[in-house]
């Protein structure tokens, strides 16, 4: 597709009003054009193959042939980017289309007012225009482990991810089981309402424990902490303990959760024993906390470009010149083993 050309989105959503309304969104940008739209998955498959879409928005709920079965047939058929539009009330439902191959999602309001439309119209030309650089990666099995807590973590692993993370932080976890000593921090740009499910999900593959940080959870060997939606995560010590905090944002902050923040807090409290890794996403964010921890003593590493959904963020941490490792997805599992066992 040529730069010059719209990009061209197909609006799969059994709600005539929905459909009008993401089609008034999309279209209010001249760079984004809708050329079709379905009322349920039979319906988007045929559009899909006659249309030849860019971008998908979908879904899940929908009579006939619903969001997950069309995410299947899709990916066979005609793998095509799809971005799922869901509400609030059914947050695990993300989480499976994403492990189904969704592109990203956006949260779907509950009080469509002025406001609330323009944040959700700025978000879905975001992700649209995000999906035509999409990189297909290879995917994995669920590898399942017993769960196992050590007594002393090897490291601290900040990550930070935003566009394409959620798959991509899974897929590091699973790589990660064989060695389940180390502490992991992520943050992930999500919606406050959803990132307790992630955790939730991310807590059955395996030796991990894994949660939404909560203000003064103590920091422990085989758990890994995701930054709560809307709030940062840091690390502060107190009485011998390594404590985490969740404020809120200030006015300076861009995210929250902000990689940048993480990465920062985890330079000050943790120097040469933190790891940050950035993963895919737009924009910038992690690159200011990335320079700080090469100050501190610590290890930048960043996802390869051949494997990175959008390749902003590692490529932004990358420019910075803290970055000392430059991996492919699928790698950066092992690599932080290899390193756990050294550090023992």
């Amino acid at each position: 597709m040529s730069a010059l050309e719209p990009v061209k989105v197909l609006v799969v959503d059994d709600s005539a009003h929905n459909r009008r309304l993401l089609t008034e969104l999309l279209e209010s940008s001249p760079d984004v054009k809708v050329v079709g739209t379905a009322s349920d998955g039979n319906e988007g498959l045929r559009q899909v193959m006659a249309l030849h879409p860019d971008v998908v928005t979908l879904d899940l709920e929908m009579p006939r042939l619903g969001g997950y079965s069309f995410l299947r047939l899709l990916k066979s058929s005609a793998p095509t980017p799809v971005i799922v539009i869901s509400s609030y009330a059914h947050k695990t439902d993300v989480f499976k289309a994403l492990e189904l191959g969704a592109f990203d999602f956006i949260a779907k309001p509950a009080k469509p007012t002025p406001d609330v439309l323009e944040k959700l119209r700025k978000e879905l030309y975001e992700k649209v225009q995000a999906a035509k650089l999409i990189r297909p990666a290879e995917v994995k099995p669920v590898v399942r482990k017993p769960k196992v807590t050590p007594l002393e973590p090897s490291f601290v692993v900040g990550i930070g991810a935003s566009t394409g993370g959620p798959p991509a932080v899974q897929r590091l976890l699973e790589s990660l089981a064989p060695e389940p000593s180390m502490c992991l921090l992520v943050c992930q740009h999500m919606p406050k309402q959803f990132t307790r499910a992630f955790a939730e999900r991310l807590d059955k593959l395996g030796p991990f424990s894994v949660r939404e940080a909560q203000e003064g959870d103590v920091l422990a060997p085989g758990h890994v902490f995701i930054a709560p939606g809307g709030r940062q995560l840091v690390v502060y010590r107190q009485n011998g303990q390594y404590v985490l905090g969740t404020p809120p944002p200030t006015m300076q902050d861009k995210h929250a959760p902000s990689v940048d923040r993480l990465f920062v807090s985890l330079a000050e409290v943790f120097g040469s024993k933190t790891v940050g890794v950035v993963l895919t996403g737009m924009g910038s964010d992690g690159a200011v906390g990335a320079k700080s921890i090469r100050k501190a003593g610590g290890e930048v590493w960043a996802e390869s470009e051949e494997t990175a959904v959008i390749y902003g963020m590692p490529q932004e941490a990358v420019a910075t010149g803290a970055v000392s490792r430059v991996l492919p997805l699928g790698a950066i599992g092992p690599a932080l083993v290899d390193l756990a066992r050294k550090r023992r």
